[in-house]
């Protein structure tokens, strides 16, 4: 049975779109800028750091880095955020999600800044340390998915909550595309300032001293964006919902959304105090109460995201790899190695300018429209779809027509976005009660890293040739990338039936969907619609 709706909360559900939405929406968005930006620019300079570190005099190719280093350096980020999600997951809800919003910040901006800096008298010693900032590195971006996503979601009002919560999320997309864009005007001016001849005509020349100062840059910059909201980060109240249902200060949450709002808001202590005193707001994580209300939504949510990763990260981190399989981006020792970084840096700007981009604002678009539940389903759906008409007729693809190959790539990556890279996000900050909101965001959220991880490592040794004589040095024959994508494509499939499992949080206030509000909360057998994981129709 439904309780009756705090004045508080009721306020922020009804609302009218405001200018706090927007601002809430920057300051927290900035912060998926910088987590984009650093995830992913990585991708853009390792084949550098290979040719600068680990190239052989009179080896017949560039050196690369070993395999154990670069998957390391290419995961070693990923780990790191899946530690902070797991961690500051837990402490916002514990302390407040303000109250560590600018410890994730700080420790973004200065380990972005760090990685640049990377020292060693060897080439093992500057991976070392460059591995060292990107841990932590990562440890911060991994805080600021579960707490922007709860700070929005507990900001935002019920009819557009998913696509403020999108919105924030699709700064994402915008982070991917300006690293290619700085990868682009850096190599660009280092190439026109330091000509080099190709490494097949002169091995020791293509690679300039000046190179290293090529990566370290590209690094560096995604530290900037967000230090500059960290003020208005810190300007922000903390959200009512966790004032009044967690911390149970009613006169604060009033206060704080009055002047958010502007309007006057009753404190209603005592109706708050019935409410958090309640069966429906008492049980923890590991009870079977939870495990009866919201145990399968937090498996739902988990396997998406995990299965979700695996592919999306793997499509991103490695398309440098897929594209030079099909000959779109020329063999390494036809380059210098700073026109290495150029022709990798356009790649992967016209996939996120193109697909990757227009894919998470059309989820923005539509999200209260369709649903989480079918852009989910649908997103994968074309995913599965595009990922074997890749893989099935590769030869031709590879042989034939390479701007096919590429278009139909790109198709993956736009049905991502607008599919479940967004709405896995988005759902995990809507469905589970305020005390827990936070951790149940940030253990979805790492499983969704779990999934990276496994993609990121995985992908590497996959897609080697079968052949030994074609592996990168130091690489065992791998499935090729043929099969590589048949796999992904099988992982696509699986995530779709997981969908299932995912509630649909369209149009229903935030208590609503916890069962905060109810004065005897049904378990999801008992009938209840906020625990049906099918939409309605």
């Amino acid at each position: 049975m439904a309780g009756e709706q705090l004045q508080v909360l009721n306020a922020l559900d009804v609302a009218k779109t405001q200018l706090y939405h927007f601002t809430a929406i920057i300051i927290a968005g900035m912060g998926f800028f910088t987590d984009a930006y650093d995830l992913f620019s990585i991708s853009l300079v390792t084949r550098l750091l290979g040719r600068i570190y680990y190239t052989k005099p009179g080896a017949p190719k560039p050196g690369t880095l070993p395999p154990a280093v670069a998957s390391s350096v290419t995961a070693v980020a990923l780990v790191g955020t899946l530690a902070g999600q797991l961690f500051f997951g837990w402490l916002g809800d514990k302390m407040g999600r303000k109250r560590v919003y600018g410890v994730t910040l700080v420790l973004m901006v200065v380990c972005s800044l760090a990685s640049g800096f990377s020292f060693g008298n060897t080439p093992k010693g500057v991976m070392a340390t460059l591995c060292f900032f990107r841990f932590w590195l990562g440890f911060g971006i991994g805080g600021d998915y579960p707490l922007s996503a709860t700070i929005m979601s507990e900001y935002a009002n019920k009819k557009t909550r998913g696509a403020f919560i999108a919105a924030v999320f699709a700064m994402q997309g915008f982070g991917i595309l300006v690293s290619g864009i700085v990868a682009l005007i850096v190599s660009v001016s280092f190439d026109h300032a330091f000509h080099a001849p190709p490494y097949e005509v002169n091995a020791a020349a293509s690679t300039v001293p000046q190179a290293d100062y090529v990566w370290r840059i590209v690094l560096m910059f995604g530290a900037f964006p967000a230090a500059l909201t960290y003020y208005w980060r810190m300007k922000m109240p903390e959200t009512a919902r966790y004032t009044a249902l967690v911390a149970k200060n009613a006169k604060q949450a009033a206060q704080d959304m009055a002047g958010v709002l502007m309007v006057e808001l009753e404190a209603e202590a005592e109706k708050v105090e019935k409410i958090v005193e309640s069966s429906s707001n008492s049980y923890g994580l590991f009870s079977m109460e939870f495990a009866r209300r919201h145990g399968l939504h937090l498996v739902g949510t988990t396997t998406t995201w995990f299965l979700l990763d695996i592919a999306f990260y793997s499509q991103n981190l490695f398309q440098k790899d897929v594209f030079s399989s099909i000959g779109w981006i020329p063999a390494a020792k036809e380059m210098n190695a700073i026109h290495e970084v150029f022709r990798v840096a356009k790649a992967q700007t016209l996939i996120a300018l193109f697909s990757t981009v227009p894919g998470y604002w059309f989820t923005v678009a539509l999200i209260d429209v369709m649903g989480r539940f079918w852009i989910q389903l649908i997103g994968f759906f074309f995913m599965t779809a595009f990922m074997f008409g890749l893989a099935f007729p590769y030869y031709y693809w590879r042989d034939h027509s390479k701007i096919g190959f590429v278009v139909m790539y790109s198709f993956t990556f736009f049905f991502a976005n607008f599919g479940p890279n967004a709405t896995t996000f988005v759902v995990p900050a809507e469905i589970f009660p305020a005390r827990l909101r936070s951790t149940c965001h940030g253990i979805s959220a790492a499983a969704g890293k779990a999934g990276a991880i496994v993609g990121a490592y995985g992908f590497l040794y996959a897609a080697q040739p079968k052949d030994k004589a074609k592996t990168d040095a130091g690489y065992p024959p791998g499935i090729g990338i043929k099969n590589s994508l048949i796999v992904l494509g099988c992982i696509n499939a699986l995530g779709l039936l997981c969908t299932f499992l995912v509630p649909e949080p369209k149009g229903k206030s935030l208590e609503e969907l916890s069962g905060e509000n109810r004065e005897d909360a049904p378990a999801p057998g008992g009938g209840g619609s906020a625990h049906r994981t099918a939409p309605e129709v």
